[in-house]
């Protein structure tokens, strides 16, 4: 069987951690939670779904809504910051909004560079 030119090992880190009610503070805490991952190893480090809040999906408050953000906003610009700073891809999961009632729990890959790969939406937010 011929290996794979793609085939390659690499280190993943998965970041845990405990979530308050304070945005800022919160990716702040997952900007050093990868900065920690990079110095121990990690070439890719996967933050936890919805980071920048508690988990709200259990139930559909629209008071929430003001927690999402556009794929430019704080949480990507923030982490695409460390993914080049640390030379690590970073997979970011954030809750969008995309446009006026439009809202998805998103993740973006952001390459090593700090340059978005990818965006990937979930069709709903679970409840």
């Amino acid at each position: 069987m011929t290996k794979s030119p793609y085939a390659r090992k690499f280190a993943v880190g998965l970041v845990q951690m405990a979530m308050g009610p304070n945005p800022p503070e919160n990716i702040e805490k997952c900007a050093g939670l990868v900065e920690s991952a990079a110095k121990a190893g990690a070439q890719v480090v996967v933050l936890p779904e919805l980071p920048q809040s508690h988990y709200f999906c259990q139930r559909e408050d629209a008071s929430l809504f003001d927690l999402a953000e556009p794929a430019d906003g704080p949480t990507v610009a923030t982490m695409a910051r460390v993914a080049k700073s640390c030379g690590v891809v970073v997979v970011a999961p954030f809750f969008e909004r995309r446009a006026p009632g439009i809202y998805h729990n998103s993740l973006a890959v952001i390459e090593a560079d700090g340059t978005v790969l990818g965006l990937y939406r979930k069709m709903h937010i679970p409840d």
